[in-house]
């Protein structure tokens, strides 16, 4: 007999559906590429990279400027299912957004098991905290803050959109119950609570009223193309502006591509968000 703890699913089962790195086959290339084109970049910014707002070592914030002052700022969280990846992989993706007049701030937190769920949301309101303060400094409006993600860092845009001064958020390939991660291996190091899962899965949550891009590659797995659907259809039956975008011809990885070019598809939602 089958022991479904999800859906339809198995644990073995859901966390092959949850597998972003084992579904794209070459996803340990395309990283090697990420990381070499974000060294490149750096090089430009030295002075702004790792920037503390907090006292763990991975509470460090990368900081692009425009070159335009009182400039829009775009902040960028990475992925990695809470527990892994890092900052400095995706500094590449400043470039896109950099050539279209925002400045960019690329934020790290600190991962499981070291820190729990609430934990790490805690620690992005304490990064975009910092920010404001500093944006005197650093030179940007501080009431025209966009939020994004990727993947977990997704899910993490999307839990401070309330914060002020954030205006909009553009999520890209992400993850709005913690329900189904609970159940299967990735929940080994994040040891989700019931509470936990009630408490920080945006889509058992009351809605922000502010306008999100919710973004997902068609040749994602089945489930994340799922949860970005489902998190987008809600929130429109509540009337709430944003879109939902499903990329062709991309995977959880190569969705990236598109913010990195000025003119690719996340790059021109992230423009079109000042319109809303």
């Amino acid at each position: 007999m089958d022991n479904y703890v999800y859906r339809n699913f198995t644990r073995e089962s859901l966390g092959k559906a949850y597998d972003n790195t084992s579904a794209v086959k070459n996803s340990s290339e395309i990283l090697e590429g990420f990381n070499a084109r974000s060294a490149e970049i750096s090089k430009q910014f030295q002075d702004t990279m790792n920037l503390h707002y907090g006292m763990d070592s991975r509470e460090r914030i990368d900081y692009f400027s425009c070159g335009k002052k009182d400039a829009p700022l775009f902040i960028f969280i990475h992925g990695g299912y809470w527990q892994m990846r890092c900052k400095d992989t995706f500094r590449f993706l400043a470039k896109g957004p950099i050539a279209q007049g925002f400045d960019v701030a690329s934020v790290g937190y600190p991962l499981a098991p070291s820190a729990s769920i609430g934990e790490i949301v805690a620690s992005i309101r304490n990064a975009l905290y910092f920010l404001r303060c500093h944006s005197d400094v650093l030179g940007f409006d501080n009431s025209r803050i966009y939020v994004s993600g990727w993947s977990a860092g997704a899910h993490l845009a999307v839990s401070v959109l309330d914060e002020p001064g954030v205006c909009g958020a553009l999520a890209i390939s992400g993850i709005y119950d913690l329900k189904p991660i609970s159940q299967c291996f990735l929940n080994d190091k994040l040891q989700l609570t019931e509470n936990e899962i009630l408490l920080y899965s945006p889509l058992r949550r009351p809605f922000v009223k502010k306008p999100i891009a919710v973004v997902v590659g068609a040749n994602e797995l089945p489930e994340l193309r799922r949860q970005s659907a489902e998190f987008a259809m809600h929130r429109a039956e509540e009337d709430i502006p944003g879109s939902f975008n499903l990329l062709s011809n991309h995977n959880h990885f190569t969705i990236l591509e598109e913010l990195e070019n000025p003119e690719g598809s996340l790059t021109q939602l992230l423009v079109q968000l000042i319109k809303y």
